[in-house]
């Protein structure tokens, strides 16, 4: 089965400790739940669901990973890591109530990080923009005279570029997004509530596999406007633009997938419109590769926007990276300076909105080569490169 080996795990863990040591930490704890869950995904393979969770890592040894009891043989099932602990802390997220687990055994955050700390008072934490700040505040209580550092960079230089087991996730992902997309392209016609298509396409994606759908962004006609909107019971109709992204998980990892059309016949303005879309995305082409500076990329996809008039309709940078998160690191804009290496993995993000004929974008994923892109997404890349 495609996925991530225990060894993998297991090396990463050394990586991290082997940086733990330059910035003098004694212990780091990886934060996650249900809906910032990458930086947990990549420490121990954990996903929560309803609860809270932490990853702690020791300087020396293995990690232990700590959550709530209604999650605990989940976690046991997913983790690479055997020793759990239940906290009060991480009980269901959703109520003010405390919850009665009469069958749990629970430890305390002192008990914790105490035994990872090891006498120690550095502790690092990935998460600080995600944590709960009462629960940082008792995790500050916890242990006296602790020191919280943000540790976010050291996990964020680790996940930039991507091992070929996460690549083979990562195409996976893009593969089962786009059989997703066919069946999508099938339910999207006139007469059909968004809610149709939408569901049909990500009926489509688990069905070939998919962990899970992050997302689907969903708007016809005017609704193409909202940027980030959700499919509704709006009917379709013909000589409508249609705007759908739907974002497809697997092992953790995730594929975007989007491509701008017009449900029947689309207008003299429209065509114009999306010819531009389609140019702008072939032209990013030339500028995914290893040692290309990624600003480059972007003000070479500007120039095409610039040349057809719709710089105003340009909101934001027409590529961002893609793994354990649909949007991660490299996230370049046109002043950038760094270089694209190997095994970096982006989504293009090719968009123009406002403009009187449209809004729309397009988005398919790829894998940075010495040779050039890689496409995660063919079946993308196929319609893109025919254009209309």
């Amino acid at each position: 089965m495609i996925g991530i080996p225990a060894s993998e795990f297991r090396a990463r863990i050394v990586r991290i400790q082997a940086e733990m040591e330059k910035a003098k930490l004694d212990a780091v704890a990886v934060y996650g739940d249900e809906y910032r869950k990458e930086n947990l995904r990549y420490v121990c393979n954990f996903w929560p669901i309803f609860e809270r969770a932490v990853c702690i890592i020791p300087r020396t040894g293995d990690p232990l990973l700590a959550g709530a009891p209604e999650g605990e043989k989940y976690a046991l099932e997913m983790s690479v890591w055997k020793d759990y602990f239940n906290v009060k802390e991480f009980a269901c997220v959703s109520v003010p109530e405390e919850i009665d687990y009469p069958l749990a055994k629970f430890t305390t955050f002192k008990e914790l990080f105490g035994a990872a700390l090891k006498g120690g008072k550095r502790l690092g934490l990935v998460g600080c923009f995600d944590i709960p700040a009462h629960i940082m505040d008792r995790i500050r209580k916890a242990v006296e005279g602790v020191e919280i550092v943000d540790a976010g960079h050291i996990l964020n230089a680790l996940r930039l570029v991507k091992s070929p087991n996460e690549i083979a996730c990562l195409k996976e992902a893009g593969r089962q997004a786009c059989e997703g997309y066919k069946k999508l392209l099938e339910y999207a016609v006139d007469g059909n509530p968004e809610t149709m298509a939408a569901g049909a396409a990500e009926g489509a994606a688990r069905m070939a596999g998919a962990e899970g759908i992050n997302f689907t962004v969903f708007g016809s006609g005017i609704r193409t406007e909202t940027v980030i909107g959700r499919a509704t019971n709006k009917i379709m109709r013909n000589g409508e633009m249609l705007m759908a992204a739907m974002a497809v998980q697997y092992q953790g990892y995730v594929s975007t997938v989007e491509y701008p059309f017009v449900i029947g016949k689309a207008s003299d303005a429209q065509k114009k419109f999306l010819n531009v879309l389609f140019e702008a995305a072939n032209v990013q082409q030339d500028y995914l590769k290893a040692g290309t500076v990624s600003g480059e990329m972007v003000r070479a996809v500007k120039s095409v926007f610039a040349k057809h008039n719709m710089t105003e309709f340009d909101l934001y940078p027409p590529m961002h990276g893609i793994g354990l998160a649909e949007a991660e690191s490299p996230y370049p804009d046109e002043n950038t300076g760094y270089r694209f290496e190997s095994g970096m993995c982006v989504n293009s993000d090719i968009s123009i909105w406002g403009h009187p004929a449209g809004s729309n974008r397009i988005e398919e994923g790829f894998v940075i080569t010495e040779k050039g892109a890689e496409t995660i997404t063919p079946f993308i890349r196929e319609l893109v490169t025919k254009g209309l």
